[in-house]
């Protein structure tokens, strides 16, 4: 018995991983959180979830999301990791053929994941995040960065390839954003095929074609003139004159 604990008083548990017993732990538990945790994510934001309220959703103790997981930071960026995979392909994409089709193949794939339910709602809960939470954004850029523009920018060849990159990308998800969070119409009923034949040749150029030449220098502005001095009156004439 320790000093200080009371006959009969339960030994007191260390922090850490909960002992197994008082709570619902075993084969499965990290899997039932992290989905638990991407369905709070997409119902409540980023900002109304809390560890608290992940883990009573899943059935657990708040400390064996803690165990898993870490902070709610660390949460987000596994269900985050999660929910952008089906987005991991797109850098394989981009190579596996030549420069001339790489938008559409791009274009194409991304499509096909937004339109499919099961990857579409992850995705749209990270995106709601990211746009209404500063650290839900740095966390979206961060893995966008590691996962996507540093895997596709090597395959180009030209010097501003990770700008190529990054108007690529922006290109579709801003797409993506009105589409089916906006739901801005007539882009939010028009056929997916329709915007993939639109898209295509946009993200083919932002990856591959040469850049336009800068725009010529603007003149510089017209100083302005002076204005004419008044024309005097001529004098009267002298009759006779």
């Amino acid at each position: 018995m320790r000093a200080g604990q009371a006959a009969g008083d339960p030994p007191k548990r260390r922090r850490g991983r909960p002992r197994r017993g008082a709570v619902e732990d075993g084969p499965g538990t990290r899997d039932r959180i992290l989905t638990t945790a991407r369905r709070e994510f997409a119902e409540r934001g980023y900002d109304q979830t809390s560890i608290r309220g992940i883990a009573k959703s899943a059935g657990v103790d708040p400390a064996l999301v803690h165990h898993y997981f870490g902070t709610k930071e660390q949460v987000f960026e596994a269900a985050l990791e999660v929910a952008f995979a089906p987005a991991m392909a797109i850098p394989e994409l981009v190579v596996a053929g030549p420069a001339e089709g790489a938008g559409e193949r791009m274009t194409r794939f991304f499509f096909g994941v937004w339109e499919n339910r099961l990857s579409r709602e992850p995705l749209l809960a990270v995106i709601r995040s990211a746009v209404s939470n500063d650290t839900a954004a740095a966390i979206f850029r961060r893995i966008v960065t590691r996962n996507l523009l540093h895997r596709v920018t090597p395959s180009l060849s030209q010097p501003d390839a990770e700008m190529r990159v990054e108007l690529a990308v922006a290109q579709l998800v801003g797409t993506a954003m009105l589409r089916y969070i906006v739901r801005l119409e007539p882009m939010a009923s028009a056929e997916p095929e329709d915007l993939i034949r639109r898209l295509a040749p946009i993200v083919e150029h932002h990856l591959t074609a040469t850049p336009p030449p800068p725009f010529p220098s603007p003149a510089p502005p017209a100083s302005p003139q002076e204005p004419a001095p008044p024309q005097q009156p001529a004098p009267p004439q002298q009759p006779g004159g």
